[in-house]
């Protein structure tokens, strides 16, 4: 493997690790010229889906792609890169189990909403703001009343009503 520091073709493992489904192999791996660590994932190469965009082009999918997405969502949230790795593996096994060849983006946008929605509320929303394109507050409103089911938003008529507390809930 090639170091990513140096590009010297002489590493060694370190620790190899298999997670719990058992379909990808993490290895730990130190160069033996630069002396510094990087890990390596190792997964079988399976044939995914092509993605059919709304204008109809058909594009391979990308893993890196689906990556930089839910990073971009995720950014500055307390999300593990390892909970970002499993999202995208439970989205990969999805498409595989549809058996289709190719998949709509749509499907696909909806398949990484349900697993920001379960890593991240406000990942989600970011997420959801830019795929369903808000054009207004409203919008944002029904998205957060959806991931915060219990919670409504305060009106005007909720702080003069005494079945309902200072939090918005009823008493």
């Amino acid at each position: 493997m090639k170091c990513p520091f140096c590009g010297v073709l002489d590493t060694a493992v370190i620790d190899t690790r298999i997670n719990d489904e058992g379909d990808v192999v993490r290895r730990r791996r130190r160069c033996t010229v630069c002396d510094k660590r990087f890990t390596t994932y190792e997964r079988a190469d399976v044939q995914l889906p092509l993605v059919v965009k709304k204008n109809g082009a058909r594009m391979p999918y990308l893993r890196e792609k689906l990556l930089s997405s839910l990073e971009l969502a995720l950014r500055k949230r307390p999300v593990t890169g390892e909970a970002v790795d499993h999202a995208i593996t439970g989205i990969e096994e999805r498409l595989l189990a549809s058996g289709e060849r190719e998949v709509a983006s749509q499907l696909l946008g909806e398949l990484v909403m349900t697993e920001l929605k379960r890593l991240d509320k406000v990942a989600y929303i970011r997420f959801a703001s830019v795929y369903r394109n808000f054009e207004d507050v409203d919008a944002f409103s029904r998205v957060i009343r959806e991931v915060s089911p219990g919670r409504r938003c305060e009106t005007e008529t909720d702080r003069d009503d005494p079945d309902i507390d200072s939090s918005g809930m009823t008493v």
